[in-house]
């Protein structure tokens, strides 16, 4: 993925999704109508974090590159230069997966 000229605020993340399943594990082929909207996705930007009541900025636990899992109905969907995204806040991430 080329250079992402988006910077979410906060505690916002970038995630590009994965690419729905097209075959079941029987192999069957299911139609873009039948495709579950995929749950997770790698992080290509991450904000600053959330500003806390010390004027502080709170850490987030995830980083650029990692992949996670999200929540069905999390965020929001985007497009930037023809790339489908979804912009999330760190709450709306369930899982990272290692």
């Amino acid at each position: 993925m080329a250079k992402l000229n988006l910077r979410p605020l906060d505690d916002r993340v970038v995630v590009q999704p994965s690419e729905a399943e097209e075959v079941t594990a029987g192999g069957i082929v299911l139609p873009d109508a039948a495709q579950e909207k995929p749950q997770r996705g790698k992080v290509v930007a991450v904000g600053a974090g959330k500003l806390l009541d010390s004027g502080n900025r709170g850490e987030l636990s995830v980083s650029l590159g990692d992949e996670v899992i999200y929540g069905k109905y999390g965020g929001s969907d985007i497009e930037v230069d023809g790339q489908e995204l979804k912009i999330l806040r760190e709450s709306d991430i369930l899982a990272i997966v290692v």
